[in-house]
């Protein structure tokens, strides 16, 4: 196996902790130690539900979605098996499931992950 960004190519993230902060954001820890945390905006902005990957696709920004409030909390989150985490959100989406391996690249590619 090879070592890339953080992780052994070949083997899934560990999240071993799962802090949800319903108004301000989700912490993650990894089997690794590494410590991500996801302000409640940037989560809603990436999700990777197949119409918000339409509406980036078309250059048009998923969250908020024009007539929506920009006020944004969790309502509720969910494992899906031990892959990944799902949320509802106050603007009333609940489609997207977050994979750890998706969120874990998404953290260490911004510049302050």
């Amino acid at each position: 196996m090879t070592r890339a960004a953080g992780t052994l190519r070949g083997v899934e993230p560990t999240v071993t902790d799962i802090e949800v902060d319903r108004q301000r954001a989700v912490t993650l820890t990894f089997d690794d130690g590494l410590v991500a945390v996801f302000p409640l905006a940037e989560l809603r902005a990436l999700c990777p539900c197949a119409t918000c990957r339409g509406w980036r696709d078309r250059g048009e920004e998923p969250w908020p979605r024009p007539g929506t409030s920009p006020e944004l909390s969790i309502l509720d989150a969910e494992l899906v098996g031990a892959w990944g985490i799902s949320f509802t959100w106050s603007d009333g989406h609940a489609t997207g499931i977050y994979p750890w391996d998706g969120l874990r690249r998404w953290f260490e590619a911004r510049p302050s992950g």
